[in-house]
């Protein structure tokens, strides 16, 4: 696979000379100075891929690529920023930057309840709690009708919980469940939330689902004619939340979508982390599944539970077994390289990291540490290394 980092741009703590000493060899970034909705030009395309490139990389993957909201929802000017959206990715097309990461997430991007949980090391790690957001819903947001999506274990725990935290842990509570997505530079409040769910409220499943196919219909084909590969992120948790449904969470939601658009540009950023935190999806099934379509590989481990809660463990650590998942997408790459596809190579970037050593006296997006990442993609790529050569061993056997 190609092993690539995760890089915001210059202002990234990180800088490009410190990411050339991780063993990454492409960069995955986005130009975060430019709203969603509006046109990526080429100029400032062509400027972030020389930057790159100057360095010693290859611009590998753009994330992400943002679908305004009102795309998710259809009102407003939806069917004006899919054509943005379109001329988006021909200028991307134009400029070689082929592979294009996108989530059709409602409403947040992600959301953890912990953003420095301590680790038994005494590293930090991301973490999600469902009776801490429940507390958030119930008690911060006084969500109407919140009551009525936890059960009465859930509810009890979240009360109790809320009765021990002081003004600042509520303060804490809040700006976690509210973090935006690093590089986006928003930041939300519970009146943000209330506006986005009167948005969301009228959406079932199957409504959502269809605005995403919709979209799909009309920027899928625009992709394959300028020889980009789209892969859409998972919801990140993989669950309803506030009652709003969500459409990239399981194995058959997955399906779906690469069914919807026949097209090798109709793909996934296969995250193992993300799909991973529900107790119902097996990664490892998935990966064997749906390899054909994967044209991007988040890598992280979690420890979950069927109530919802997930920890982000170390990366060879936690209840995904990664090593069936690297093998099924190296098996995909043979597959693709018999078959004389030029793109056969799938990037993969370790995703996220704990914050650890020397980095806990740094500041960091939370999950994007140096350290922690340069571990997980080094375990990585010896994990990647061990099979590939077992199984390279065993065609030559044969």
């Amino acid at each position: 696979m190609e092993h690539t980092w995760r890089w915001y741009g210059p202002k990234d703590p990180i800088t490009l000379k410190e990411v050339k000493q991780t063993g990454a060899s492409g960069i995955v970034t986005a130009l975060h100075h430019i709203s969603p909705g509006e046109v990526w030009p080429e100029e400032e395309i062509m400027k972030m891929k020389r930057t790159i490139e100057a360095e010693g990389f290859r611009w590998s993957v753009v994330e992400s690529l943002p679908v305004h909201g009102d795309i998710k929802i259809q009102k407003g000017r939806y069917q004006e920023y899919i054509e943005n959206y379109k001329k988006s990715l021909r200028n991307l097309g134009s400029c070689g930057v082929t592979t294009v990461t996108y989530n059709f997430i409602p409403m947040l991007d992600w959301l953890r309840t912990d953003a420095d949980w301590t680790f038994p090391d005494s590293s930090k790690a991301l973490r999600f709690d469902m009776h801490k957001f429940a507390a958030f819903d119930l008690f911060m947001l006084q969500r109407p009708g919140s009551e009525n999506s936890y059960s009465e274990k859930i509810r009890e725990k979240a009360a109790e919980y809320f009765k021990t935290l002081d003004e600042k842990e509520k303060e804490d509570l809040k700006d976690t469940v509210l973090l935006s997505l690093p590089g986006s530079g928003e930041k939300f409040e519970p009146a943000d939330v209330e506006e986005m769910l009167k948005d969301y409220e009228q959406l079932d499943h199957s409504t959502f689902q269809q605005h995403l196919f919709h979209f799909l219909r009309e920027v899928v084909p625009v992709a394959e004619e300028s020889g980009v590969r789209l892969a859409v992120h998972a919801d990140d948790p993989p669950m309803p939340l506030f009652d709003v449904p969500r459409v990239v969470s399981t194995r058959q939601d997955a399906l779906d979508i690469i069914q919807a658009v026949d097209s090798p540009s109709n793909g996934l950023a296969l995250c193992t982390g993300s799909f991973g935190a529900g107790h119902f999806n097996d990664l490892a099934e998935m990966a064997s599944q749906l390899a054909h379509r994967v044209n991007f590989a988040h890598l992280r481990n979690v420890t979950r539970d069927e109530e919802g809660n997930f920890y982000e463990d170390n990366h060879l650590d936690g209840n995904i077994d990664l090593y069936r998942v690297i093998k099924a997408l190296l098996l995909e790459e043979q597959k693709r390289k018999k078959a004389g596809r030029g793109d056969w190579q799938i990037p993969m970037r370790p995703d996220h990291g704990h914050q650890m050593l020397d980095d806990l006296d740094k500041t960091f997006y939370p999950g994007y540490s140096l350290i922690g990442r340069m571990r997980g993609l080094a375990e990585l790529r010896g994990l990647e290394m061990g099979i590939q050569r077992c199984l390279e061993e065993h065609e030559y056997k044969s």
